[in-house]
């Protein structure tokens, strides 16, 4: 039998992970410029951030602000959107992508929520991720966001700052939630979501990351920082 051949490739480096000090230091400055980190989705009450971020699947937070300022004033209870009808949701909701779709889950969402929480916002992972339109995802920012729970929602903003960064290396959002789960310190726990999203919206972009205003660039293990 024929040996297998190796291969020729280069394989490229394995980023070195943050050790427990960088970690810390990492979210030490992140808290320092923003020791109160919070959703850039607006609301008022539970009920509107858990439609917000069901409408936020796939889409700007800028975007779903601007279509639940239409809504809001309208219908901003489960009984209230029933009411309004898919077709007056998706009037209200249209500029938002997969608006049709969402629409339909958020009215499957209100009436369970009438039928079997008394309009209310469940409060358990079980019973947020039966509701149509919510998966672990969305569960984890109401958890966290409403209920004051340190669950970390991992995005695509989250996944590549733990990526880049050596803070929680994965394959798959999984992998990097469980990864931060055990990394970050319990006092940072609460806030990490927060602020990693919005270090990866407006620093630590997609394209051309801001390394050089970037507070936390010499723990970074990126090779491929942007120069001033």
């Amino acid at each position: 039998m024929t040996a297998p051949r190796k291969s020729t490739r280069a394989r490229a480096p394995r980023r070195s992970r943050l050790s427990r000090d960088e970690v810390h230091e990492l979210f030490s400055r992140l808290a320092e410029i923003d020791p109160e980190p919070t959703t850039e989705l607006e609301y008022s009450t539970p009920f509107e951030l858990l439609v917000a971020v069901v409408l936020s699947a796939q889409a700007t937070d800028v975007g779903v602000n601007k279509a639940t300022r239409r809504l809001y004033p309208v219908a901003n209870t489960p009984q209230a959107i029933l009411d309004l009808g898919e077709e007056g949701l998706k009037r209200h909701i249209s500029t938002i992508g997969l608006f049709n779709a969402k629409a339909k889950n958020v009215m499957a969402l209100c009436r369970i929520l009438v039928d079997q929480h008394g309009g209310e916002v469940p409060r358990t992972r079980e019973a947020l991720e039966a509701l149509p339109g919510v998966g672990r995802k969305t569960a984890n920012v109401v958890l966290n966001t409403l209920f004051g729970e340190g669950t970390i929602a991992v995005d695509t903003h989250i996944f590549r700052v733990s990526n880049r960064t050596g803070l929680a290396p994965g394959k798959d959002v999984r992998a990097v939630e469980d990864g931060l789960m055990t990394v970050v310190p319990p006092e940072y726990l609460l806030g990490a979501h927060h602020w990693l999203i919005l270090h990866g919206r407006y620093v630590c972009k997609a394209r051309k990351p801001d390394c050089p205003r970037c507070i936390i660039r010499d723990l970074c293990r990126y090779p491929d920082k942007t120069l001033a």
